[in-house]
């Protein structure tokens, strides 16, 4: 417990705080479209896939290793460097979240991390073969394996039941949407709450508390699960209607299909030690789903902003995590002050900014864009 300074633990709940922010933020990949074709009630969704979150973050460990021993060198690494990349990350996520834009909570951290250690540490604290060969590659391919992989599920779900009553069809599959909604839920936590095992080891690394080849001990693997497990029952409803509404009308064979693919993808690549993004996996298999069903409307217009975010997320990331980086190396102690203050404020204006428009539970299939009013209106629930 020497090793545990005030800096460090200030690091550790900052870590969590983000996973926290990954679990509202990417409720959406495993419950959208579950909720948008009414296979599960709004808040019994959030709720089974927040308990399912943490259970999944025990199953393994790969993808935290590739983080605390992988992208960056962690010899060189100090917990100020880290919190500078949390707070890129965390800053991205609400960012992105008050939009409803289903951006990449795990490239957001990458891009943190990566950005906080080039400026404190220099480029060769970087392992650019490793951030190309584990995150950059994962990105390309993962999304477009899923979209095809859905696309002809949902062909082939649509041609074997096209003789079968419509009500007897829909019924089947919002039953199996259950199953594999809850697996998706199972798949986002093996693999995202890793990634904040994996700061929070690599942290402790940094300063001798653990050795460098070092697995996330229990509590860590543990306090990761329930922050991403509570952030994801309260429900991120903003990414929930872009996702469940905005990209296609998604009905249950369709649910089906983009997560039955979405689940496959995500668990082989946790397995692998992929840090892949869960968001833009279940966006592939959405649209995948979409284009799989004959006449199915796909918003290009939606679908193209999703990818813009995804392009820019690594280096926006990288740009705050730097920044905040060069304030705290230079400025000690009272910079590292300085930036959580600055962080705060920027969070606060987002939650309330995100109160002019608030969607929640009861109105999250009633729309499918998300938009930030002039004016408060007459707010009715909680927003979120």
């Amino acid at each position: 417990m020497d090793h545990i300074t005030f800096l460090v633990a200030v690091v550790i709940v900052t870590a969590l705080a983000f996973d926290f922010t990954n679990g509202f933020h990417d409720t959406a990949n495993a419950m959208a479209t579950s909720i948008a074709t009414g296979a599960l009630k709004p808040r019994t969704a959030v709720l089974i896939s927040g308990v399912l979150n943490i259970v999944g973050a025990f199953l393994s460990t790969e993808v935290a290793k590739t983080i605390s021993g992988g992208i960056v060198d962690d010899t060189l690494v100090t917990p100020e460097m880290i919190f500078a990349g949390l707070v890129g990350a965390i800053l991205w996520n609400l960012l992105t979240w008050l939009v409803g834009l289903p951006s990449s909570s795990s490239h957001a951290l990458f891009g943190g991390l990566v950005g906080a250690v080039w400026v404190g540490a220099g480029s060769h604290g970087v392992h650019f073969d490793k951030v190309v060969e584990k995150i950059l590659v994962p990105a390309i391919a993962s999304p477009v394996v899923a979209g095809i992989a859905a696309l002809g599920a949902t062909y082939l779900a649509y041609r074997i039941t096209a003789r079968a009553r419509q009500e007897s069809v829909t019924r089947g599959f919002r039953l199996g949407q259950i199953a594999s909604a809850s697996l998706v839920s199972l798949a986002h936590g093996t693999n995202d709450a890793q990634k904040t095992m994996g700061v929070i080891t690599l942290t402790l690394i940094s300063v001798g508390a653990l050795g460098h080849d070092a697995g996330p001990p229990v509590w860590v693997i543990g306090s990761a699960g329930l922050a991403i497990g509570f952030g994801t029952y309260l429900g991120g409803w903003r990414i929930i209607r872009t996702m469940g509404k905005g990209l296609t009308d998604i009905q249950s064979p369709q649910g089906l299909a983009a997560e039955a693919a979405s689940t496959t993808v995500i668990l082989t690549s946790a397995h692998l030690g992929f840090a892949l993004s869960t968001t833009q996996v279940c966006s592939g298999g959405i649209l995948g789903a979409g284009l799989g069903r004959r006449l199915a409307e796909v918003r290009w217009g939606t679908a193209g902003r999703m990818v813009v975010a995804w392009l820019i997320t690594l280096p926006a990331a990288a740009l705050v995590g730097g920044v905040s980086a060069g304030v705290v190396k230079h400025g000690g102690n009272a910079g590292t002050v300085v930036i959580a203050l600055v962080a705060a404020a920027v969070a606060a204006f987002i939650v309330l900014a995100s109160r002019r428009n608030p969607v929640h539970a009861d109105n999250v299939n009633e729309t499918h864009e998300v938009t930030i009013r002039a004016t408060e209106p007459t707010r009715v629930g909680s927003a979120a």
